[in-house]
C-alpha cells in the first residue's frame, strides 16, 4: 500500500510538472517583437564581454598605435564604456561599505571621514604613476594590469561624491523612522534594507550619474597616460581625442566628440532614465501636483515577456527544490549575536586600515627626505594659489546652479524636459571641450590664471546642480504646499523653505565640488595646446610636471601639501557647515 502510494504521488507530481514544462513553452511560442530585440540586446552584451575579454587578456604591447579613422571610434567606444562601468560597479560597493562603516561606527568615522576629504582631493596623477607602474609589474605578459590601472583611475573619479551622499543620508534619517525600526526591533541589515537604502535612493542615483561625469573628466588621462619616456595607452575614446589633440586633427576631434555624446545620449536613455523612473518610488510622499516620470526603454522592457517566464521558471525551481531552512539562533539556544560580531569587524577593519595608513606614511617619509624648506614653501604658496582658483569655481557653479536646481526639481513640467538635458550635458567630459574654450580665451585675451577657473568650473558645476535637484526633489510635499498656503513671496520661500531644506545636499555638492576642482587643477593649470604647454602658477600645475618629469620626491610633497590644505578647509568649513544643516534644518 505505501508503495502504491508512493507511485501515485510520483504520477501526480510527473504530471504537475509536465503541464508547468508545456505551459512555459506555449508562453515562449507567443514571444513577440520586443522579446526579439531585448535577446538580441543581450547577444551584443555577450559579443562585447567576449571582445573585452579579448583585450584584456591580450598581450602587453610596448605601443599601441590609435587608428583616427572614425570607423575605429565603435571598437573604442566599447572599450571605454567597459572600463566605466566596471569601475561605476566598483564604486558602487565601495560606497556602500565605506558610508555605512562612516555613519554608523563614531570611532572609525572620525579617522574615516577626513581621510576621504583627502582621497578626494588627491589628484589622479598623484597616485597614478605608482599605480601604473605596480599593476603592469603584477601582469607583465597581458594588458591586464594596465585595463585594471585604467579602471581605477576612473574609479577615483567616480567614488567620492557618491560615498559623500550616502554617508550624509544615512546620517538624515527621519526620527519617526528611527524609533519605528527599534520598536519593530530590526536589525541592522533589516533597517538598512527597508529604511536607510530606500531613503537614499534618490541622493545615491542622481550622485551615480555625476560619478560616472567624473570618471569620464579625466578619460583622456587614463587611456594616454605617459610617464617620462614610457607611453602606457590604451585603445578608447580618451586615446583617441588625445592623439587628434596631439596631431591638430580638427576632424578627428570632432568625430571624438560626437562619438562620446552618442555614447553619453544611449547610456541615458537605456540606463539612467529608467533607474530614475523606479527611484521615484522611494520619495518620502507623493505630491498631488507631481506628473510621473516615464521612460520610453523602461515601457519597452515591460511589454517584453521574457522576465515574467524568468520569474515564473525560478518560481518553479523554488518550488521543486525547497531551501533548507536556516537557523535563527545559535547552538546554545540564544539569539546570533549579530550585533557583536559586526562590531568586531568593524574594529578589526579599523586597526588594519591604521596599519595600513601608517606602513603607507613610513614609505612617503622616505620620499619627502629630498625635498628642502624653499621647495616646501613654494608649494604652500602655489597650493593657496589653487586655493582661490577652487573656490571661485564653487562660488560661480553655485551662483546659477543653486536657482536652477531648485527650479528643476520643484517643477514637475521643467523636471521633465530638462532632466535628460542635464544629466547629458554633465556626461560630457569637459576636458575634451578644453580646446575650444582656450582658443576662446586667447581670442578674449583671457590668460590662463584666470581661465583656469572657467575650466574647473565647467567639470564642479554638475555636483552642485545634481545634489541641490535630489534636494529639492525629496522636499515633502506637505511642506510645500503650506508655504503656497500661506502665501510666501518667492524669496520668502526660498529663504525660509526650499534653502534649509536642500542645505545638506548643498553642502554635500559644495565638498564634491571642490575635491573635483581641486582633482580638475592638474589639467587646467597645465594645458597642452597646439604642440605648447600654458601653465599658471598653483599646485595643480606643479603636479603635472612633477609627474610627466617622473619627479616622485616633488610630486610627493605636493600631494601632501594639497591634501593638508584641503582636509584643514574642511575641518574648518565644510564640517560647520554640515553640522548646521543637520542640527538646525534637517527634516528630521
Amino acid at each position: 500500500m505505501a508503495y502504491r502510494a508512493r507511485e501515485s504521488r510520483m504520477g501526480r507530481f510527473s504530471l504537475h510538472i509536465w503541464g508547468r514544462a508545456t505551459s512555459f513553452l506555449d508562453r515562449t511560442r507567443r514571444i513577440g517583437w520586443v522579446d526579439l530585440l531585448v535577446i538580441i540586446g543581450l547577444a551584443g552584451i555577450l559579443f562585447g564581454i567576449t571582445r573585452i575579454a579579448r583585450e584584456w587578456t591580450g598581450q602587453l604591447r610596448p605601443t599601441v598605435e590609435i587608428d583616427l579613422s572614425p570607423w575605429a571610434l565603435p571598437r573604442y567606444t566599447v572599450f571605454s564604456l567597459s572600463r566605466g562601468l566596471i569601475a561605476y560597479a566598483f564604486s558602487l560597493t565601495f560606497t556602500l561599505v565605506y558610508g555605512f562603516w562612516a555613519a554608523k561606527d563614531r570611532i572609525a568615522e572620525r579617522v574615516l571621514i577626513p581621510l576621504l576629504d583627502m582621497l578626494q582631493s588627491i589628484p589622479v596623477l598623484g597616485f597614478m604613476p605608482g599605480v601604473v607602474l605596480a599593476l603592469v609589474a603584477l601582469f607583465p605578459s597581458s594588458n591586464i594590469g594596465l585595463e585594471l590601472a585604467a579602471v581605477v583611475m576612473i574609479f577615483t573619479g567616480q567614488v567620492w561624491n557618491m560615498t559623500f551622499s550616502f554617508y550624509q543620508s544615512l546620517r538624515s534619517v527621519p526620527g519617526d523612522m528611527i524609533e519605528a525600526s527599534a520598536l519593530f526591533r530590526f536589525s541592522w541589515w533589516q533597517r538598512l534594507k527597508w529604511i536607510e537604502l530606500p531613503l537614499s535612493a534618490i541622493g545615491l542615483v542622481w550622485n551615480s550619474m555625476m560619478s560616472m561625469a567624473g570618471g569620464w573628466f579625466f578619460l583622456m588621462i587614463s587611456e594616454a597616460f605617459v610617464l617620462g619616456n614610457k607611453d602606457f595607452r590604451l585603445p578608447g575614446i580618451g586615446s583617441y581625442m588625445s592623439v587628434a589633440v596631439a596631431h591638430g586633427d580638427i576632424s578627428a576631434m570632432i568625430w571624438a566628440i560626437l562619438a562620446m555624446t552618442l555614447m553619453v545620449v544611449t547610456l541615458d536613455q537605456l540606463v539612467w532614465r529608467p533607474i530614475i523612473v523606479l527611484s521615484q518610488r522611494f520619495r518620502l510622499e507623493e505630491d498631488s501636483q507631481q506628473e510621473a516620470m516615464s521612460s520610453w526603454f523602461l515601457d519597452l522592457l515591460r511589454q517584453s515577456r521574457i522576465p515574467s517566464v524568468l520569474a515564473r521558471w525560478r518560481e518553479w525551481w523554488s518550488r521543486v527544490h525547497v531551501p533548507r531552512p536556516r537557523p535563527q539562533e545559535a547552538p546554545g539556544g540564544g539569539a546570533l549575536p549579530t550585533s557583536r560580531i559586526v562590531s568586531g569587524l568593524s574594529l578589526a577593519a579599523f586597526l588594519a586600515l591604521l596599519v595600513i595608513l601608517g606602513y603607507g606614511a613610513w614609505l612617503l617619509s622616505g620620499l619627502l627626505r629630498a625635498v628642502s624648506l624653499t621647495d616646501w614653501g613654494t608649494t604652500v604658496v602655489a597650493a593657496l594659489w589653487t586655493l582661490g582658483r577652487v573656490l571661485a569655481a564653487v562660488a560661480l557653479g553655485t551662483l546659477w546652479a543653486l536657482p536652477a536646481g531648485l527650479a528643476i526639481g520643484l517643477s514637475p513640467r521643467l523636471s521633465r524636459f530638462l532632466q535628460p538635458v542635464v544629466q547629458v550635458t554633465a556626461s560630457f567630459p569637459a576636458p575634451m571641450l578644453f580646446p575650444l574654450v582656450i582658443l576662446a580665451m586667447q581670442l578674449a585675451g583671457i590668460s590662463l590664471g584666470w581661465g583656469s577657473i572657467i575650466l574647473m568650473l565647467l567639470g564642479t558645476q554638475w555636483y552642485i546642480l545634481f545634489n541641490v535637484i535630489a534636494g529639492a526633489m525629496a522636499i515633502p510635499a506637505d511642506l510645500r504646499e503650506a508655504a503656497l498656503g500661506y502665501r510666501f513671496g518667492r524669496w520668502t520661500r526660498f529663504r525660509t523653505v526650499y534653502l534649509p531644506a536642500v542645505l545638506s545636499h548643498l553642502v554635500t555638492g559644495w565638498v564634491t565640488a571642490a575635491g573635483g576642482a581641486w582633482n580638475a587643477s592638474i589639467v587646467a593649470e597645465y594645458v597642452t595646446f597646439r604642440g605648447k604647454v600654458i601653465t599658471a602658477w598653483g599646485i595643480g600645475a606643479r603636479i603635472s610636471e612633477a609627474a610627466m618629469n617622473g619627479d616622485f620626491d616633488h610630486l610627493a610633497a605636493d600631494i601632501v601639501v594639497m591634501s593638508v590644505v584641503v582636509v584643514l578647509f574642511n575641518r574648518m568649513v565644510w564640517r560647520r557647515w554640515y553640522r548646521l544643516a543637520a542640527d538646525r534644518f534637517s527634516l528630521r
